[in-house]
């Protein structure tokens, strides 16, 4: 008989575990310590595989042969402490795919960016005629991404663009993709990583068991990688791009800005206009540069990608413009749940801007923000149930603070407040669980707004 596989977790990972196990004839069970939803408990019944809700029972976690662990449930929890007790292996969904696929892997991590940079690359290989799949933290989960592709007539793709977060890779165990790329480091999720170490460690092991046939490719510019790479190492072959235009003389370097103007890939060299770019802003030349040199990395020729880079489409609830009414722009970036995202929508504003932020706060210190809010904003508006800390970082820096309780009504009130040649720009810097279920929902009902003035 077939070992049995215990899935910890019925969200979307947990499902993509199933649908893979179910496509490998492994026997397995989902075990969730909540209720799971009435419509992924019928699609799993209707494989055949049995599920568990509200709570974990020990005796079968110790019977199974294999956990895979999904990557919201914490290391340190009881499941799978009884699990590692009992001497099973426990693995997160982000391994068991890894391990069930024979295609070429470019994993992208970093505190920010890293949707736009997957959604990019994935767009630069697509257009160039390979056959890549999208997954990850994007939203697809890769298992279960890679048992859909397993049934097409050709089978598996030849290449997975996968976004992986520092939950995902903290429960890596041989996980090690051909080609990495880590965009930035910036202090997040210290709840469950316990400091700025323990986060960069996880985020690290996108490239800790890389050999030297693979390719890392990273942000030279960025502080918190300086500082992680000083006290780690990697085997991979080390493909860095800078936006400092002091570095343009640096011949080790896979991209880099030239002046204000244009930015080049080298070896060989292909040199484009920032203007010619789709995504625009800082962070995005980062991020298109990051997602070049993998291109390139693929054999992608110079053609597709300079059409590629020119023609893309970001994803939903990121910098994603709305609408623009009376020239008034609307913007959605639901996404920006940290105080750095936040800062690079801001960076990015050339108009005039209304900001809406807030929700939960993940211990956000706003302090590297007052300069810039004060250079573009002048009102602020919270939307969260708990304003005091964003009034008081920011009652010095714009002229205007409103509070509202709704999405619908901060994008109403934005426009209400904003003069011509305004943006409204929605960019939190918190995470959304106080008003909203996700982020996605909190975005969903800003464009809502906007579209019903």
């Amino acid at each position: 008989m077939s070992a049995m596989v215990t899935i910890l977790g019925a969200g979307e990972s947990g499902e993509g575990a199933a649908k893979l196990c179910h496509a490998l004839d492994m026997p397995c069970r989902v075990s969730d310590s909540g209720a799971v939803d009435p419509g992924r408990k019928a699609r799993l019944h209707a494989l055949g595989i049995a599920t568990e809700e509200g709570g974990h029972d020990p005796a079968l976690l110790a019977e199974s042969d294999l956990i895979i662990k999904s990557p919201g449930i914490p290391s340190k929890a009881a499941p799978v402490q009884w699990a590692k007790e009992a001497g099973v292996e426990v693995i997160g969904e982000l391994e068991f795919a890894a391990r069930h696929t024979h295609a070429k892997i470019a994993a992208i991590t970093g505190t920010n960016g890293k949707t736009t940079t997957t959604g990019l690359l994935h767009h630069l290989l697509t257009q160039g005629g390979m056959d890549a799949g999208c997954a990850g933290n994007i939203g697809t989960s890769f298992a279960g991404a890679i048992a859909e592709a397993r049934l097409r007539p050709e089978g598996d793709r030849d290449i997975w663009v996968v976004e992986a977060s520092s939950f995902q890779l903290e429960d890596t165990v041989e996980f090690s993709p051909d080609i990495a790329l880590l965009l930035n480091l910036t202090p997040d999720h210290l709840d469950r990583h316990g400091d700025v170490d323990g986060y960069g460690d996880a985020k690290w092991n996108i490239t800790s068991r890389q050999t030297a046939d693979d390719h890392l490719i990273l942000n030279a510019d960025d502080p918190g990688l300086n500082r992680l790479r000083k006290r780690c190492t990697t085997a991979a072959q080390v493909h860095a791009f800078s936006a400092d235009t002091k570095a343009a003389k640096r011949e080790d370097l896979a991209a880099h800005l030239i002046d204000n103007k244009r930015f080049t890939f080298s070896n060989t060299p292909l040199t484009m206009s920032i203007q010619e770019l789709a995504l625009q802003g800082k962070h995005n030349l980062y991020n298109s540069m990051a997602a070049g040199v993998a291109a390139r990395l693929f054999d992608l020729n110079d053609v597709n990608l300079r059409e590629g880079l020119q023609h893309f489409t970001n994803a939903e609830h990121r910098l994603e413009h709305v609408s623009e009414i009376n020239d008034i722009q609307f913007i959605n970036d639901s996404k920006a749940t940290n105080v750095n995202a936040a800062w690079y929508a801001l960076d990015s504003m050339t108009r005039p801007t209304i900001w809406i932020a807030g929700g939960v706060d993940k211990g956000n210190d706003y302090t590297q923000l007052i300069p810039l809010v004060g250079e573009k904003v002048h009102t602020l508006i919270c939307l969260g149930k708990d304003n005091a800390k964003l009034k008081k970082a920011f009652g010095t820096a714009v002229s205007r603070i409103l509070e509202v309780e709704s999405a619908e009504e901060a994008a109403v009130l934005g426009y209400n407040v904003a003069q011509p040649g305004d943006a409204v720009l929605l960019s939190p810097a918190c995470a959304s669980f106080d008003l909203f279920s996700s982020y996605e929902e909190r975005g969903i009902r800003f464009k809502q707004g906007a579209r019903s003035i």
